[in-house]
C-alpha cells in the first residue's frame, strides 16, 4: 500500500473519529453531567460541521501526515495524546467556559470525558492502522527503496546485518553504487546501479526513499561532500557509527531489532514549524494578492507607460531540489537588456527604466512573487533564486552553495536583508554566508524577523 493510500485512509479516519467522538461526548455530556434531556440544536450541529476539521488542521500541524508508513505504535500513541491534550484544552477555553454549569466540578468532568472519549475513539482505529504497516514492515512485504553507496567489506558487513535480523527494518535494497572504481564486493547479492558522480540520476531514475553510506562516520571529508549531493528531497541519509558517536548518544534506535545506524538530518526546523510556514505562505499569498491588486493595476500602467515591451518580466530560476520555474516581476529594464548574454544589475545600471528605478528602490517589482509563493515555487522567507548561469560560477568556486538549493527560495533571505542585491559573483557568494546561517538555524521566529526588517527596508526605500 503507498504513502498517499495510507495517508488519505488516516485521514478519513481521523475526520469520522472526530465526528464520532464530539456527538457521543455532546451526548454523554448533556445526560450524565448537566442531567438534562439530550437534543439536537444548532450547537451540536456546528460540533459535528467544524470540529472534525478542526482537528485535522491539528494534526497537520502536528505531521501527522508527512509519511503514514513511517508510523509506528509508541509514535502514534505520543502524537494522540499530545494532540488530544492541546486540543481538549483549546476546546474548553474557546467553547465550554461560557457554558452555564451548575457547578464549578463539571468543568473538570467535561474535559475529563472529552479527552478520555476523544483520546480513545481517535487512537483505537489509528493504532489498528499503524499495527497492519508495521506488520507489513516486520514481514518484509513493505519498505523503503534503500541504495547503499559502497561496495567495499563495510557495505557487505551492513547489508548482511540489516538482511540477517529476524524481522525486517523498512529497507527494500534496490541496489548499490561505488566510491571507487574497484569496490564492488556487493554485486552479487545487489544490483551494480553506477559510481558516486552518477548518484543524482541514480536516485531520481529508481525513486530511491533512503540511503546507507558505507563510510565510518570518522571519514568526514568524504561523507560531507557525498551527504551534499544526497541531501534534499525526502531521501532519509543513514550513516555507519564510530565508538565515540555510539558513546556520546548520537546514535538513535527507534527500532530494537534495528542495525546500528545514524540518522543525517539536515532539517532543523520542526515539522510543525514547516507546516505552519507552509500554511502562512499560502495565507499571507492570497491576503497579499487581493489587497494589492490595486497598487499592481497602477504598476502596470506605469510600466507600460515606461518603456515598449510587456508589463510583466518572467525568467527562469533554479528552485527547490534544482527545479526550474519561471519567477515573475514587474519589468524593470528596457527591452533586450541581456542581448549579450546574462548580466546582474547595479544601483546605477542604465538599463532600468526610470520607474523600474523607483519600484526597485521600494521593492514593488517583487510584489508579483507572492504568486510564486501560493503556487509553491517560491516561500515567503528562503535564499534568493539564482540563474542556472550564475550557480555554475558560484559552485566551481564554493559547491556548498547548492546546499541553498534544498529549500524552497523565498521573496526575502536573510543575505538579502543583510547584504542586499549582489551585483557579481564575489558578492553573491559574500550574501551566501548569510543564507547558509540561515539554512543552518530557520524557525519561525527567524521567519518572521527576516519579515519585519524588509518591510522596513520597503518602507524606507532602502532598496536597489
Amino acid at each position: 500500500m503507498n504513502s498517499r493510500l495510507l495517508t488519505f485512509i488516516l485521514i478519513v479516519l481521523d475526520w469520522l473519529s472526530a465526528l464520532v467522538a464530539w456527538s457521543l461526548f455532546y451526548y454523554l455530556r448533556k445526560a450524565n453531567i448537566e442531567n438534562v434531556e439530550f437534543t439536537v440544536n444548532n450547537t451540536f450541529y456546528m460540533g459535528i460541521a467544524l470540529f472534525p476539521i478542526a482537528w485535522l488542521l491539528l494534526y497537520l500541524l502536528q505531521g501527522t501526515y508527512q509519511d503514514a508508513r513511517r508510523l509506528h505504535r509508541l509514535k502514534i500513541l505520543g502524537i494522540t495524546f499530545s494532540a488530544t491534550l492541546m486540543g481538549v484544552i483549546g476546546i474548553f477555553f474557546l467553547f465550554l467556559l461560557d457554558d452555564e454549569i451548575n457547578r464549578y466540578e463539571q468543568y473538570y468532568y467535561s474535559v475529563l470525558l472529552l479527552f478520555g472519549v476523544h483520546f480513545t475513539i481517535t487512537f483505537v482505529p489509528r493504532f489498528v492502522l499503524v499495527s497492519y504497516i508495521v506488520k507489513q514492515i516486520h514481514n518484509r512485504k513493505s519498505g523503503f527503496k534503500t541504495l547503499i553507496v559502497g561496495g567495499s567489506d563495510k557495505a557487505v558487513d551492513i547489508f548482511e546485518e540489516i538482511n540477517g535480523l529476524p524481522i525486517g527494518t523498512g529497507h527494500q535494497f534496490v541496489g548499490f553504487i561505488n566510491l571507487n572504481g574497484v569496490d564492488k564486493l556487493l554485486s552479487d547479492d545487489l544490483p551494480y546501479l553506477g559510481h558516486i558522480d552518477q548518484v543524482e540520476s541514480v536516485l531520481r531514475e529508481h525513486e530511491i526513499e533512503e540511503v546507507i553510506i558505507a563510510l565510518e562516520s570518522v571519514e568526514h571529508d568524504r561523507l560531507k561532500k557525498i551527504i551534499s549531493r544526497l541531501e534534499g528531497g525526502d531521501v532519509r541519509i543513514k550513516i555507519l557509527p564510530d565508538m565515540y558517536d555510539i558513546l556520546s548518544g548520537i546514535v538513535e534506535m527507534n527500532n530494537i531489532f534495528g542495525a546500528l545506524l545514524i540518522e543525517v538530518k539536515s532539517e532543523v526546523m520542526p515539522v510543525w514549524q514547516r507546516t505552519f510556514k507552509r500554511l502562512f505562505d499560502i495565507v499571507s499569498s492570497v491576503i497579499s494578492l487581493v489587497l494589492l491588486s490595486p497598487l499592481f493595476v497602477v504598476l502596470a500602467f506605469l510600466v507600460k507607460a515606461s518603456s515598449p515591451g510587456p508589463i510583466l518580466f518572467k525568467q527562469d530560476r533554479i528552485g527547490k531540489n534544482g527545479s526550474v520555474f519561471k519567477i515573475i516581476k514587474f519589468r524593470t529594464m528596457f527591452v533586450g537588456s541581456e542581448k549579450n548574454g546574462p548580466q546582474l544589475s547595479s544601483s546605477s545600471d542604465p538599463r532600468i527604466t526610470a520607474i523600474g528605478r523607483f519600484m526597485r528602490k521600494f521593492r514593488l517589482d517583487e510584489f508579483l512573487q507572492f504568486y510564486n509563493v501560493l503556487i509553491g515555487d517560491m516561500s515567503l522567507v528562503g535564499p534568493r533564486p539564482e540563474r542556472q548561469f550564475y550557480i555554475d560560477q558560484i559552485v566551481e568556486r564554493e559547491p556548498q552553495f547548492l546546499e541553498l538549493t534544498k529549500v524552497r527560495p523565498g521573496i526575502t533571505s536573510w543575505g538579502q536583508v543583510k547584504y542586499g542585491y549582489a551585483e557579481n559573483v564575489d558578492q553573491m557568494l559574500d550574501r551566501m554566508k548569510y543564507d547558509l546561517l540561515y539554512l543552518k538555524n530557520r524557525t519561525l521566529s527567524l521567519d518572521f524577523k527576516i519579515m519585519l526588517y524588509t518591510v522596513l527596508i520597503i518602507f524606507k526605500g532602502a532598496g536597489k
